[in-house]
């Protein structure tokens, strides 16, 4: 325990304001979801409650991080906690501690009383004088409005606390306090994202994420919300439904008009959401929409797609660039997971409907079994988040890091990809055009395909699998691929 710390807790705004009864509920949540972060840090949680912030015991400096991903966290100060709370023990224990971190330097002590004031025998202004005094001699002088180094402490009852600077948190309201929504996950930026923004205000989630891209889109998309479960959502324990659409997408392909595919597809996600969340008695539904972000998102398709369900839709991004989203998802961690998976759509129209009438739309549905969808709900797979192992999904079978002698190398990017390069003697033909004609293609050859990120090659070998071809694809894709290409002779 030689590394052992003491973090300070403090309560976002959200938690602060609120009345006292239902402050105390926000706090007891607070608190448990402070003691399921450490613990799965592998620490016994050792959380005390202080008046308007939490002490935590770490085993090491470093679990503080985990602490600022627990909703409902303003900010984290490590702390040295020292017993007086008379003037001179204050002076001499914070001159001993920040002796060498205001050398030279301008500083500036910044003290507070917590608690029941009439029971602390000092006034903070006693301690900024007086502390202030003692380190000036070795300092550059004291500076109030810009100072290199800041004395923070905080006066108790019992105790003195001299602080480090703020690692600030995500704020919002503690993880539970909230009612149980489902969100619709893709695993691209947007739906990550929006779920987290919806898991900052409180609401416990599950998510439901419709499969059209078999075991690999399926590996893809678990590691982007297994990021969301493992760090973001201490104190719950979510589930992710795995509902096969490969069907329904299949059937829609085949029986409708090429471009209402993309609406016709929402609705039929949003159903089976709606399906998931009245059996997990959820009260909403989260989806990762931004307006007039892709034409599926346009206003009159929104409402479109919006009337295929009865209960409450929340789309937290709405209104964000696509460049904010970003900029969150790199925050959350899951922007490199989901660039990968962001690759897979094999339902792009060329010409989609910007503009998707409710007639017209239910028109192109009469078309449809739409009692697949709840078929294909009754079937689904339940994974409990937390306690799974990414890497049970593994696909080994059918992946190769390089080209076997005599195969035939298939490209599925597009034309200016090709173009701007690929494997010598590789075949080209995009992804949406292979899903199409491969059943045709000579079954006597061995296929390596090959695409950005490996998830469209991933999937295609898998179908191709399945119709007793010899298929395979590179693992992690075209940059692998080619690395392993320009490799010098002799490298290791």
């Amino acid at each position: 325990m030689g590394n052992a710390a003491l973090a300070l807790v403090r309560f976002s705004g959200d938690v602060g304001i609120k009345a006292r009864a239902t402050r105390r509920q926000f706090e007891r949540r607070l608190i448990n979801n402070l003691r399921d972060a450490i613990a799965s840090q592998g620490s016994s949680p050792r959380v005390h409650p202080s008046h308007d912030r939490v002490f935590v015991e770490l085993r090491s400096r470093g679990q503080a991080d985990a602490l600022t991903r627990v909703f409902g966290v303003q900010s984290v100060s490590l702390v040295e906690r020292r017993c007086g709370t008379r003037l001179p023990e204050i002076v001499s224990a914070g001159e001993e501690l920040f002796r060498e971190r205001v050398r030279g330097r301008r500083f500036a002590v910044r003290a507070r009383r917590v608690g029941d004031r009439s029971r602390i025998p000092v006034k903070a202004g006693e301690v900024n004088r007086a502390l202030g005094d003692a380190l000036l001699p070795i300092s550059a002088g004291v500076d109030l409005d810009d100072p290199e180094v800041t004395v923070h402490l905080e006066i108790l009852e019992d105790a003195t606390c001299f602080l480090s600077e703020r690692i600030p948190a995500h704020g919002g309201v503690p993880l539970g306090a909230e009612a149980r929504a489902v969100a619709l996950i893709s695993g691209g930026f947007d739906s990550a994202v929006a779920a987290w923004q919806i898991l900052r205000r409180g609401v416990r989630l599950d998510y439901v994420f419709c499969n059209l891209g078999g075991a690999a889109h399926l590996q893809g998309a678990l590691r982007v919300v297994k990021v969301l479960a493992d760090r973001w959502s201490y104190g719950t324990h979510p589930q992710l439904h795995v509902i096969d659409f490969e069907g329904l997408s299949a059937a829609l392909q085949a029986r409708t008009e090429t471009r209402y595919w993309q609406v016709l597809l929402k609705r039929l996600m949003l159903r089976a959401a709606e399906d998931v969340a009245r059996e997990r008695r959820a009260t909403a539904v989260v989806t990762g929409d931004a307006v007039a972000q892709v034409s599926s998102q346009t206003l009159q398709n929104l409402s479109v797609i919006s009337q295929a369900a009865s209960g409450l839709i929340l789309r937290p991004l709405a209104g964000s660039n696509k460049e904010e989203i970003i900029e969150l998802a790199e925050r959350i961690g899951t922007f490199e997971l989901s660039k990968v998976v962001g690759e897979y759509c094999a339902m792009v129209p060329s010409r989609p409907a910007t503009g998707a009438s409710l007639p017209a739309i239910l028109a192109q549905e009469e078309k449809l079994d739409l009692s697949l969808v709840d078929r294909a709900v009754a079937a689904r797979t339940r994974i409990d988040l937390r306690g799974f192992d990414v890497e049970k999904l593994d696909l080994p079978e059918i992946e190769v890091e390089g080209v076997p002698e005599g195969a035939t190398v298939i490209d599925l990017r597009s034309k200016a990809e090709f173009e701007s390069w690929h494997y010598p003697g590789a075949l080209h033909l995009e992804f949406s055009e292979a899903l199409r004609v491969f059943p045709r293609i000579d079954r006597s050859q061995n296929y390596v395909l090959y695409c950005e990120f490996g998830l469209q090659s991933a999937h295609l070998a898998e179908l191709m699998r399945r119709e007793g071809f010899q298929a395979f694809h590179v693992k992690r894709g075209t940059k692998a691929l080619r690395r392993s290409v320009e490799r010098p002779v002799g490298a290791g």
